[in-house]
């Protein structure tokens, strides 16, 4: 699994104007970890996986957001397994 379609969605999230602007930063700041290539893979997807989890539990992110962000981790849940078994 590529990360093109995680980056879509991020990308759809960040640029939500009903998104607070808290969860837009971590979702930006998840989707740089995701793609900095100077760490292993296993590191950057904890490290989006880890900032994701913790903005999904925000008492003010809009239930379709939250719903995205629960998509995206499991995603990125399953990409971290493809990775772990090579």
């Amino acid at each position: 699994m590529d990360t093109q379609s995680i980056n879509k969605i991020l990308d759809d999230i960040n640029a939500d104007r009903s998104v607070p602007r808290n969860i837009r930063t971590a979702v930006e700041q998840a989707k740089t970890d995701l793609n900095n290539d100077k760490h292993d893979p296993t590191v950057r997807i904890s490290s989006a996986i880890s900032i994701l989890d913790e903005v999904s539990n925000d008492p003010n992110i809009p239930m379709y957001t939250r719903t995205q962000i629960w998509n995206v981790v499991s995603m990125l849940e399953i990409m971290n397994e493809e990775v772990k078994e090579k």
